[in-house]
């Protein structure tokens, strides 16, 4: 196998878009720009069939989702997740509040020693995550169910009593660096 570029180092490349199929083209970009604020940037016929639609939050990003038609009604979602970061906890807490006063139901907050977690399927049941990151690492898998009505402070602190023990804790400061020697190498 060749390799691109100097060596065995590969030039940047950053995930930017995720592509689903959909069964109600309609419902779905509806959902995602009232639940997460996508915005419609472009729609119409699929070369490879049916239509197409492009959703973004970000003025450079054309799409960051993509929704195609062809997913028959009722075959259920190979999607794992797809995620979404948010700015910090507050914003998080914001998210589920504003999804439970409008009865989102399957809301599933997940804490993960790195990143504060929100899960819920959307209307075709693929599962969707917004998350932020806490000023730790420790390593994954990690998940505890934790309480997004209480406050920063409190999550914060049961967050550090939850993973001060493991001895892959460690500052989220540390671990970055360490990455950026690995990706480095």
């Amino acid at each position: 196998m060749s390799s691109i570029g100097m060596g065995n180092r590969r030039p940047q490349a950053q995930i930017t878009h995720v592509g689903i199929y959909v069964w109600d083209m309609d419902r779905m970009v509806e959902y995602y720009t009232r639940m997460l604020g996508l915005m419609l940037t472009d729609r119409g016929p699929y070369y490879r069939g049916g239509e197409i639609a492009f959703l973004s939050r970000k003025a450079d990003e054309h799409h960051q989702v993509v929704f195609a038609s062809g997913r028959p009604p009722g075959e259920k979602s190979s999607i794992n997740q797809m995620s979404f970061l948010v700015e910090n906890l507050e914003t998080l807490r914001a998210y589920y509040a504003a999804f439970a006063a409008e009865g989102q139901q399957g809301l599933d907050p997940i804490n993960h020693g790195n990143a504060w977690s929100l899960y819920w399927p959307d209307p075709e049941g693929n599962r969707l995550e917004v998350y932020t990151y806490t000023p730790w690492h420790v390593q994954q898998p990690f998940a505890n169910k934790f309480d997004l009505s209480e406050s920063a402070d409190v999550i914060l602190e049961k967050t550090l009593a939850m993973i001060k023990d493991d001895p892959s804790h460690c500052p989220r400061e540390q671990w970055v660096g360490g990455q950026r020697v690995k990706l480095a190498q």
